[in-house]
Parts: structure tokens; sequence; C-alpha cells
């Protein structure tokens, strides 16, 4: 980049730092925010170092929050017998899209990877243990944990470990069905796809 001056350089350095920003959409971003007005420019700045300052880790879920508890802990009309683990706080956001779940959740900030260096201890999982005692969980017993983590490699094995890890304790341990994607084509579906769809079938 001998094209560039120092300061367009080091801009195009940052966004390339961001994941899933390659050198062209680094360039990109750099080349709008130089066209932007100023005021544009102290926006985005602004947003980012609020978003650094306000947002912390809910202390009972580890879900992002401006408030702690996140609302979904404070809440009082959520089921708080039923936690969905989730990896990323997208994925909660996901799964409340659906308007269908009114547990609780457990954000775990990753999977398991040897190949990214992330174990169990990288994994937020020790409060997860702890909510499953009633007297941590304002009385009420936790009588199901659905994994909702990501159906890849990775994902399934964080569920293994998780499953393994809680099924002594007693809790019921479930895994979100996998398989056909609503709006597909069977010609299109890969074989592992197929094979969930196949395993996870049910009576209509």
């Amino acid at each position: 980049m001998l094209d560039y001056a120092e300061p367009v350089t080091k801009l195009i350095d940052e966004f390339k730092r961001l994941p899933g920003i390659g050198h062209k959409s680094a360039q990109r971003l750099a080349f709008h925010i130089m066209r932007v007005p100023e005021a544009d420019v102290e926006r985005f700045a602004d947003a980012l170092r609020e978003v650094k300052r306000r947002i912390v880790f809910c202390s009972i879920c580890n879900n992002l929050t401006d408030v702690d508890p996140c609302r979904f802990c404070a809440s009082t009309s959520r089921d708080r017998s039923v936690i969905c683990v989730v990896e990323e706080p997208f994925n909660l956001v996901a799964v409340e899209k659906t308007r269908s779940y009114n547990g609780l959740y457990h954000v775990l900030h990753g999977s398991l990877s040897p190949i990214r260096g992330m174990g169990p201890d990288d994994l937020r999982l020790a409060n997860l243990l702890t909510r499953l005692k009633p007297e941590n969980n304002e009385g009420i017993e936790v009588r199901e944990i659905i994994l909702a983590t990501n159906p890849n490699t990775e994902g399934e094995a964080t569920a293994s470990y998780i499953s393994r890890l809680l099924k002594p304790l007693g809790a019921r341990v479930t895994r979100i069905a996998m398989g056909m994607p609503v709006g597909s084509d069977l010609e299109y579906v890969d074989e592992v796809t197929m094979d969930k769809a196949l395993a996870n079938r049910h009576e209509i």
C-alpha cells in the first residue's frame, strides 16, 4: 500500500483486524470514512467508545448488557426452570426472534476448538453450574437445559462436553433438533444434514 498516505494505511490496517474483513473490504470502509462528513465520523467514534464504556457481561448469564443483571435474568415473567445455552449473544437474539421460547439463557462466548486454542476453561461455564441450585435461581429448580450450540464440529463437541458435565447433576439435558432448513430443496442438502433430518423425524 505504498500509494496511500500513512493515516489511510493505518485505518485500513485497523479495519482488517475486524473478523471477516479482508483487504478490499477494509479499503472500501476506509474510503467511506474519508468521504462522510466529520460529524458522522465523530458519531461513529462516540458509539464505539460508548459500547466499550457501558456494555458489561451479565453476572448471571454472561449476556452483553448495559444493566446487571440483564433484562432476561431480571424478568419476572420468564420461565426460570429452563435454561437455553448458546455460544454467542447473537445466537440468543436468534432464539428470541422465534417468540416461542420464554426461558432463561446462558452465553458461553465461544465453543470448544483445539485449533483456536479454546478449551473448557475458556468457556463461561462455571456460573452455569451454580445456577442449577434453587437457592441461586430464586428458589426454582432448573428442570431442563437446552443446548443450542451451532450444528458444526465445534458446536457438537461443546454440546457433548456440557451434556457429560451436567448429566451427573440430575438435570434434563436436551439438544436442539437439526435437519432440513425450511424452504430448501432436497437436491441441494448435504448428506450430514439429510442424516440429521432423518434421525430427528417426527410423526405428523
